[in-house]
């Protein structure tokens, strides 16, 4: 992105940029949208010379939005500047702030101290007097966001700045899996009779259907017969012969 600290500049201010946290800033410059043209370093404005943009003399006309941006087309965060031909300033982040964080304002004039008391407004509205000049707001929230402007007595008041709060990005912690325990002989025993207890069921189920559907042996299919044999010749009864004479009798 652009390192550059201030979101406002009195006219005339010598101003350097420069891309920082890139992998390769020799491969970037910096690119700026105003109302003139859309245009980088050296067309026409500033010197770019070791990664750096340095504008020696700036101009009201120079405000826009600046960013870097490599030879591919890849671009970073834009910030806007702002140049003003008047007497009074007011120092306000150029980057987003995070969620929760403190933010300070400051008001400034071109050439008394910095220190003057100050009235500062936000989107037209009074916020309220700070005799240092400066104004904190302390774990600022989505509401903070707005346009900003201070006021300093006797001296006229600065052009307005846009403060954009962002919400912070929750932590997440890497989740530890503990090392398996050692079972305890009755978590064994335990798990032992519940396999026991799910799979007798089914052996015993088996060996009677098994046992059930076995085909019979040939000794199994015996059939009984009754035959009459013969008597034997003890068990057979005598004849018993009759003889019958006739006897004459004269």
């Amino acid at each position: 992105m652009v390192d550059f600290t201030n979101s406002q500049l009195f006219e005339g201010t010598p101003v350097t940029m420069r891309c920082e946290e890139l992998d390769d800033s020799e491969g970037w410059t910096v690119k700026r949208n105003t109302t003139k043209r859309l245009s980088e370093c050296g067309d026409g404005w500033g010197k770019w010379n070791n990664s750096v943009c340095t504008i020696r003399f700036i101009f009201v006309q120079d405000s826009g939005d600046y960013w870097c941006e490599s030879r591919e087309g890849a671009a970073s965060s834009s910030i806007q500047l702002t140049v003003t031909g008047g007497s009074v300033i007011l120092q306000s982040p150029v980057l987003p702030v995070m969620e929760g964080d403190d933010v300070t304002l400051s008001c400034h004039t071109k050439t008394a101290p910095s220190n003057l008391p100050a009235a500062f407004f936000k989107d037209g509205v009074f916020i309220g007097n700070e005799s240092s000049g400066n104004i904190t707001f302390h774990l600022v929230s989505r509401s903070k966001e707005g346009h900003y402007r201070c006021q300093i007595s006797g001296h006229g008041e600065s052009p307005s700045s846009w403060i954009s709060v962002t919400a912070k990005q929750p932590i997440i912690a890497p989740i530890s899996r503990a090392p398996p325990s050692a079972s305890s002989p009755v978590q064994l025993i335990a798990i032992v009779v519940r396999h026991l207890v799910v799979f007798c069921p089914y052996f015993i189920c088996t060996i009677l259907m098994v046992s059930l559907y076995q085909p019979r042996s040939p000794e199994n299919n015996m059939t009984f017969s009754v035959e009459n044999s013969p008597p034997t010749k003890s068990e057979r009864r005598p004849d018993v012969k009759t003889d019958t004479t006739s006897k004459n009798y004269v």
